[in-house]
């Protein structure tokens, strides 16, 4: 049975950027929003598009990623024509074989994907935060008759430079790629989002792989060299919620702007679900102590002391005197008495001791998983 399209998403990024945060696990395993993980919105966007069959792509630390999806239940990916399969790194006689770039990756798993049979193959990106319908994108794809399709997002004109950027015609058929340019003609940014005819995907890659060996990356190598033959390549252009959690300030940023009750990514649309690990509903919103502003706390969790505009993931102990503000505290981390936390992200696990405080006005400070910080440990 061939399948109409599959989604590859890659999820093997060590996340450098996010510092203490990824030491131990990979980007996309990095909780969000207090019971989610970056995965899961990309997860979800698949099964609610109606995608059943899920390669997942891991090489850094994969043990978390691959512990949290399983086979797939918790998002629906587990039927009997469904299903959700983590491909790693393969391994040889002459020793592990790692991804060299987005486009290796695919590569590497042309087995896999060939034994789905798909006509097209959806290339997603397992650390972005957004809800998208794939299935519109596939809609567009197939009415402009193209071989490839971008996810496109319109970006702030003074940022346009961090971003790949698509110059397109008025049909919006991509004319140039311009990868972080220094002076951009339009602020049209890829999303890493791609919808790929599979059957000529396979030919590039193949071909290129047999001779030069060359074609590692989407962005740099494929998609350029797609416009130089002449391929139908088209801009999808998306208007929802969308980002890119990759470095420290764009997480916290992300988990603040969860925190607006009118926000475009609405976790409480019952008709677009964003599931985890766990089928639960999602964590509720109270009025923090005090205060006027909104605060996230999920089940489980000790608060003694004030929490201002903040996110607390399960089990979290917040002591007497403390007082949180603007700061996203991730599951099972311990706050001691009268400590202050201002803009601070607090990884799983950690202990902050009595009477500490940490301000991230200039800088969003971070304390890593499983840090203890504050703590005097007493030696015999």
């Amino acid at each position: 049975m061939r399948n109409e399209m599959i989604a590859m998403i890659l999820a093997g990024g060590q996340g450098t950027r996010l510092g203490k945060l990824t030491k131990n696990i990979a980007k996309p395993a990095v909780p969000f929003g207090g019971r989610y993980r970056i995965i899961d919105f990309t997860l979800s966007n698949c099964s609610n598009s109606g995608i059943t069959n899920v390669g997942v792509v891991t090489q850094y630390q994969p043990l978390a990623l691959n512990s949290h999806i399983g086979n797939g239940a918790n998002w629906g990916l587990n039927g009997i024509d469904s299903g959700v399969t983590i491909l790693q790194p393969y391994s040889s006689s002459e020793g592990t074989k790692w991804f060299e770039g987005t486009a290796h990756a695919i590569y590497q798993n042309i087995d896999y994907i060939d034994q789905q049979n798909p006509q097209y193959v959806l290339i997603l990106s397992g650390d972005h935060i957004y809800k998208m319908d794939y299935e519109e994108m596939l809609h567009n794809h197939k009415e402009k008759n193209a071989s490839l399709s971008v996810a496109v997002i319109e970006v702030p004109m003074k940022e346009a430079s961090r971003f790949g950027i698509m110059n397109t015609d008025d049909n919006d058929r991509i004319i140039e790629f311009e990868e972080k340019p220094e002076e951009p003609k339009n602020n049209l940014a890829s999303m890493g989002i791609y919808i790929f005819n599979w059957a000529r995907l396979r030919a590039v890659l193949t071909s290129n792989y047999a001779k030069e060996g060359s074609m590692n990356d989407f962005g740099k190598h494929v998609i350029p060299a797609y416009l130089d033959s002449g391929e139908n390549v088209v801009a999808y252009r998306f208007d929802g919620y969308w980002k890119d959690v990759g470095t420290i300030d764009s997480l916290w940023e992300a988990n603040m702007e969860f925190l607006d009750p009118e926000m475009e990514l609405d976790i409480r649309d019952k008709g677009w679900r964003i599931y985890s690990k766990n089928r639960i509903a999602p964590p509720h919103f109270i009025a923090a102590t005090g205060s006027a502003e909104r605060a996230l706390i999920s089940d489980g969790c000790y608060v003694a002391g004030e929490v201002h505009h903040s996110i607390l993931s399960d089990a979290v102990q917040v002591k007497e005197g403390t007082r949180i503000v603007d700061s996203v505290i991730m599951s099972g981390a311990t706050i001691g008495k009268n400590v202050q936390l201002n803009r601070v992200i607090v990884g799983e696990g950690a202990v902050i001791g009595d009477n500490v405080e940490l301000n991230g006005t200039d800088e969003i400070a971070v304390v890593g998983y499983s840090e203890v910080i504050g703590v005097t440990i007493d030696e015999d």
